[in-house]
């Protein structure tokens, strides 16, 4: 519902539309069309697109679904996008675990993925002896930022291995295979930065 702000008269923008308004505002611009010429391809007015942009109101379902269709999207897509922000804190009894027992990896999600968000942070340990190979990215140009905090690790992508000891960190964007190697005679405990391209 929308308020007048104290003493100005201006109603302000519900949180959500204002989020919604950036994101078409945004797939506008990527796609590099005009008002005109999304009002053209969409078959919605300028004037409703101009107002949807700036959150001044609220887009009905049949205005979205015109949109989605003009984006290649669906509903539920650009709703995602467009989530509430992410709880700034993740206390650490609220961070996800996850273990695979027959390979001996235990992943902790410390910063999970949001969709309102490129990154995420997780904690991976390695039994001595797991060795885990991937034989594709979940999404082409991944980048990673892998940091050893405990014990040594063996990280190979484009067919070329790296050692990595305490404190050793390593950069990448991942198109390939990967494999991961708890490489010592000591747990592997390593921080991995995740960056969605």
């Amino acid at each position: 519902m929308r308020n007048a702000s104290e003493g100005s008269g201006v109603p302000e923008p519900d949180p959500v539309d204002a989020r919604l308004g950036a994101r078409l505002a945004e797939l506008r611009a990527q796609h590099g069309w005009s008002l005109g010429e999304l009002a053209d391809r969409s078959g919605v007015s300028r004037s409703t697109l101009s107002r949807a942009e700036r959150a001044e109101i609220s887009p009905t379902a049949a205005v979205l679904n015109r949109l989605c269709h003009v984006y290649g999207r669906t509903m539920s897509q650009l709703l995602s996008e467009v989530e509430a922000e992410p709880t700034p804190v993740v206390r650490a009894a609220d961070q996800a675990v996850w273990q695979d027992r027959a390979s001996g990896f235990v992943r902790r999600s410390v910063s999970p993925p949001h969709a309102g968000l490129r990154g995420e942070l997780v904690e991976g340990r390695l039994a001595v002896g797991a060795d885990l190979a991937y034989d594709r990215p979940p999404v082409a140009g991944l980048e990673q930022h892998i940091w050893v905090l405990e014990g040594a690790l063996e990280v190979t992508a484009e067919q070329t291995a790296h050692r990595l000891e305490s404190g050793d960190s390593l950069r990448m964007r991942v198109w390939g295979p990967t494999r991961f190697r708890c490489a010592g005679e000591t747990e592997a405990r390593y921080l991995l930065a995740v960056v969605r391209p």
